[in-house]
């Protein structure tokens, strides 16, 4: 089972006139069109990352935070969600864990509670969180599964950056998924990252191997790294660079991103 990882570092992408069109002409042109519809710039060079990474095996993307990011691998459901743990913006730590109460099971939200400083508890909260979304977008259910069906039990490892863990396991309706392999990641201390890796998706794929490679880590890619193989497929247009200049880089107020499972999904 071959497997890719890869991250860009959106938050401190500053692209060049020639970068963006570049960028531009290598995805399709209804593509181009929806990212300039964005507002902001932050949500357009995440979006255009997204669009100009895609590969040839099952994959999937997301973008949050600073980051956005793609796993990708040969014969199997693939699904990644990443988390950047901030404070929830206008409302209070209680409140916004009042607001998700629903989407986690008593036993989560033991977990999260125990885990220590209100801090620590947020991050506890998007490590969750990323790991359902993960699941989600893996089987491709968007907002028609309960989330209380679904119930994570983390590694007792500690997450560190650069090393992947293998060991957390999900149980749907009270009983243990066997064939579903969950990878958590850190990029660094605020950006938590979990790939889910569900059963063959095809009736004639060779069964997953009782013993697997160590998980792939998350390899950081440069502008040039996610063009380097990208083909043009439309004319230069200086209009696009015109346009996203006049694009604040973000709203003025810092807000909280991914609270509801509809902005989740939509990665």
């Amino acid at each position: 089972m071959g497997s890719v990882r890869w991250a860009f570092l959106c938050g401190s992408w500053t692209p060049s006139r020639a970068e963006w069109l570049l960028a531009a002409r290598c995805v399709q042109r209804e593509e181009k069109d929806r990212i300039g519809q964005f507002v902001f710039a932050k949500d357009a060079k995440s979006a255009m990352v997204g669009s100009d990474s895609g590969g040839v095996w099952s994959f999937n993307l997301s973008h949050q935070g600073d980051y956005a990011v793609l796993a990708a691998d040969q014969g199997v459901q693939v699904g990644v969600d990443i988390m950047k743990t901030t404070m929830p913006g206008s409302k209070s730590v209680p409140e916004f864990f009042r607001i998700m109460t629903r989407q986690f099971t008593a036993y989560e939200w033991g977990i999260i509670q125990s885990a220590g400083s209100e801090h620590q508890q947020l991050a506890a909260v998007y490590r969750h969180w990323a790991l359902k979304e993960s699941f989600i977008k893996a089987i491709g259910t968007g907002l028609g599964l309960d989330l209380q069906r679904v119930e994570f039990h983390l590694s007792s490892e500690p997450l560190t950056q650069n090393q992947p863990l293998r060991q957390t396991k999900m149980h749907l309706d009270e009983e243990e998924k066997e064939d579903w392999i969950f990878e958590e990641s850190l990029l660094d201390v605020d950006h938590h990252v979990a790939v889910a890796l569900g059963p063959t998706d095809k009736p004639d794929s060779p069964p997953r191997p009782s013993s697997l490679p160590p998980p792939t880590t998350f390899t950081l890619l440069s502008f040039s790294d996610l063009t380097a193989s990208a083909s043009p497929l439309t004319e230069e247009d200086p209009t696009y660079w015109d346009s996203f200049k006049t694009k604040a880089e973000g709203p003025q107020r810092q807000r909280e991103t991914h609270t509801s499972r509809q902005a989740a999904v939509s990665d």
